[in-house]
């Protein structure tokens, strides 16, 4: 079973992550935690830690891994400075590990807005200007990867079902556990290794609509 470190495992999107490869039949997931006392949640679902901070040396964490999933986010409200060490140059750390430690594929979990950072509000702004140069060193990297932007995350159902395309002209919204599908479907090596999309909720299964976005490269709706 290939080792899958999950970045930012101990927030919303991420404890779903995990849950969801815990039962899968090819991976073994590790979660990165910056503090002891979130273990318990991850050993009582099955799932092994490592200690990690996105804002020191976390170089460790990596030791055996095969694929890593980033869910990490400070989140837009967060101030300007932890944006920075968080999802950006917590990422590029990231990126760099992962080279080193050479692994097999590498999936983002970013956010709408970031292809156009410089058009974002002002509120926004800092942030997806850090997911966006985030973004673009994977991008410029060796790595195999898959760069995914959600629409607004919600709490609802996990459907199974959505819509892709490179960039919306829409608004909308997806479930954070549509969302960890997605990224766990991304970490397959049968899927091309240098993906980038938006995602919202929508009416076709997940595999399907990423192998027919793939196929085509033209919205999956």
């Amino acid at each position: 079973m290939e080792k899958v470190l999950i970045i930012g495992a101990n927030g919303s999107t991420g404890r779903l992550i995990a849950k969801r490869l815990v039962s899968h039949p090819s991976y073994s997931p590790v979660a990165m935690i910056r503090d002891s006392s979130q273990k318990d949640y991850f050993e009582n679902i099955g799932v092994k830690t490592v200690l990690g901070d996105l804002e020191k040396d976390f170089s460790e964490a990596f030791k055996g891994i095969d694929r890593v999933i980033f869910a990490a986010g400070s989140g837009s409200k967060t101030g300007k400075d932890k944006t920075q060490l968080v999802d950006k140059i917590g990422a590029i750390k990231s990126v760099d590990l992962a080279i080193q430690q050479q692994v097999k594929k590498f999936v983002m979990l970013s956010s709408r807005g970031a292809e156009n950072a410089e058009k974002a509000d002002e509120s926004m702004q800092h942030y997806l200007l850090a997911k966006k140069e985030a973004d673009e060193y994977l991008k410029s990297s060796s790595l195999p990867f898959a760069i995914v932007r959600p629409g607004k995350l919600t709490n609802g159902p996990y459907t199974g079902k959505i819509k892709v395309s490179s960039v919306f002209n829409e608004k909308g919204e997806i479930s954070r556990e549509d969302v960890a599908a997605v990224l766990v479907h991304m970490l397959d090596p049968a899927i091309d290794g240098r993906q980038i999309f938006e995602i919202l909720g929508g009416k076709v299964d997940i595999p399907e609509a990423i192998k027919l976005y793939q196929k085509s490269g033209q919205p999956v709706i």
